[in-house]
């Protein structure tokens, strides 16, 4: 009876950290835990979507056996051990792919956790200035530099959380990644509320003092004929009569990898100018994929294999756009390596994850 309530609870608190101020496509996750057991979000899905019987339950003795293990130092072989030890936490009634970050929760003694995007907390996380500034404005919480997602970075983070708690007597409520986001834990939905109400305001009024607007100012759409005009000579350029396209007036975009959800759902790199054949071909060989952002004409436009996946490019793109603009407040983007970037690109939990969507 205690697990259905709070199944109930994570829910509600995964529905209303489910929005766009929070995250974008399949970006976040939620869990909650017993001593036994943690229920966690399941890789891919959408925070907005889960159901009670949507969360993942995962023997925490067993999958607090990757804590002990030796990696390998090659990065696919360490990232199937870990997929490994991962599956056999999974327990059988609740088949289904944990979310990859599930050691990190698992790894928090509070008793809800939640993870999210927001590009309020981006523009600080994703800036030159953000960790300096982060002590100034959350002088309690936990800043992390930038690591790479999954196993690492649970590692990483793990062994902060417990240094943190040696020196407050506790653990942090609130955890800033760098390029990432933010956790906030604790043992009840009220008191996860309260934190996210309190650190988003504490960021509006910093970016309100810094004079730098909270939406993203697009430009409007021109006529309908230049829009069936630029889309046509998109799939010439991309030689591909099936793909979907996504169309928005201009904005200020980014033009670098902001974060991991960004690069695995608009690329880390949009497409300048009008397409041509030989211009796609030349912009596949330097980055080793298609454009998935592509502006010229005034417009900015995902481009896609289906309609949601064109979407979520053009949505991720005004996200990255935004992030940008708040970075502003903090000295101006930061972007992650190249580096860091070609991990997202070659890591097999991402391409699962991309392979969720419809």
């Amino acid at each position: 009876m205690k697990s259905i309530k709070l199944l109930s609870q994570i829910t509600e608190l995964s529905h209303q950290f489910g929005t766009i101020d929070y995250v974008h496509g399949g970006g976040g996750n939620t869990s909650f835990k017993t001593e036994e057991t943690l229920w966690v979000k399941p890789s891919g899905t959408t925070l907005a979507t889960l159901t009670p019987q949507s969360f993942v339950a995962m023997d925490r003795q067993k999958l607090s056996t990757l804590f002990d293990i030796q990696p390998p130092t090659e990065v696919a072989a360490r990232e199937r051990l870990v997929k490994e030890k991962m599956e056999q936490a999974v327990c059988p009634d609740t088949p289904g792919r944990a979310s990859v970050e599930a050691p990190l929760h698992h790894s928090l003694s509070a008793r809800f956790v939640v993870h999210t995007h927001p590009a309020l907390v981006n523009g600080m996380t994703c800036s030159v200035n953000g960790r300096q500034i982060c002590k100034e404005l959350f002088p309690t919480a936990l800043w992390q530099d930038y690591v790479d997602p999954g196993y690492t970075l649970c590692m990483q983070v793990r062994q902060e959380i417990q240094n943190y708690a040696r020196q407050y007597g506790h653990e942090p409520e609130v955890i800033f990644l760098e390029n990432h986001g933010i956790f906030v834990a604790a043992d009840e939905p009220q008191r996860i509320q309260a934190i996210y109400h309190e650190v988003m305001k504490k960021l509006q009024e910093y970016y309100q003092g810094a004079g730098i607007s909270l939406t993203l100012p697009i430009a409007s759409v021109p006529s309908v004929e230049t829009v069936v005009l630029s889309k046509q000579s998109i799939l010439d350029a991309m030689s591909d009569s099936n793909l979907s396209i996504a169309v928005s007036g201009m904005f200020e975009y980014a033009d670098g990898p902001i974060s991991p959800d960004h690069i695995v759902y608009s690329k880390s790199y949009p497409f300048i100018g009008k397409p041509t054949s030989q211009g796609i071909k030349t912009f596949q060989a330097q980055h080793g994929y298609l454009p998935q952002v592509i502006m010229f004409d005034g417009m900015v436009f995902g481009v896609a294999a289906t309609e949601k996946k064109a979407s979520l490019a053009l949505e991720f793109a005004q996200d990255g756009a935004l992030v940008k603009q708040l970075a502003k407040a903090f000295g101006g983007i930061n972007y992650m390596t190249e580096r860091a970037c070609k991990f997202i690109e070659n890591w097999e939990v991402e391409s699962y994850r991309n392979k969720q969507l419809k």
